[in-house]
């Protein structure tokens, strides 16, 4: 059974989309031990406390410096045994040692079909105004292990949303949340859990 230590920093929708797995039973081999907040008032604290799930609040800013907090999360994660860390919703870059600790086994979700439209300066609602604004005829969401580049590390799986006439950035977001990221998220963990899951340079093998 493997330890998953999800980090957060809103409202927690994909923490929610795990949690529901979990309970469904589609997640066999990990569990969800801790949620870590780098927001106090995040709602996916209260999320994971009615679900049983510990929680931790590391706040970036209160710390002295970046070496510090990297140092405070990288002792939360040891203590909490991290067999799997996933970013869900997480709003804080991690320090390249993290990666380094943790290589291949941090996952996070983004709002596009990577590469198109990731990278520094491309979350929450900036990723959809530019797919509207760049006109394509589809966007999706990317599930992917996390590298020392932003939105560049090895793809997991992937999963196309077409855009509609008259889609807004919030409607696109919610359809892209609903239909891809909620759905795709948790498989990955699954696969992750069950030891499907093969990085071979810049590609992931299912097995």
């Amino acid at each position: 059974m493997k330890n998953i230590v999800v980090l957060v920093s809103g409202s927690g929708t994909n923490l929610q989309a795990l949690i529901d797995a979990q309970k469904r039973g589609d997640i066999p081999n990990g569990r969800i031990t801790c949620v870590i907040s780098s927001n106090p008032n995040a709602y996916a604290l209260h999320r994971a406390k009615e679900n049983g799930i510990g929680t931790r609040i590391i706040v970036p800013k209160e710390f002295p410096s970046k070496e510090i907090y990297t140092k405070a999360l990288l002792e939360a994660l040891f203590q909490e045994y991290a067999d799997l860390i996933v970013l869900a919703g997480f709003m804080t870059i991690l320090d390249p040692d993290i990666i380094r600790v943790y290589r291949n086994h941090i996952i996070n979700v983004h709002p596009s079909l990577i590469p198109s439209f990731c990278g520094m300066g491309y979350y929450g609602l900036r990723v959809h105004e530019a797919v509207l604004e760049r006109g394509v005829k589809y966007t999706g969401a990317t599930v992917h292990f996390v590298d020392e580049i932003a939105d560049d590390g090895p793809i997991i799986l992937q999963r196309p949303v077409k855009v509609e006439p008259g889609d807004t950035p919030e409607i696109l977001q919610r359809r892209v949340m609903e239909e891809a990221e909620r759905k795709i998220l948790p498989e990955a963990v699954a696969l992750y859990c069950n030891d499907r899951l093969e990085v071979r340079g810049k590609t992931v093998v299912i097995r």
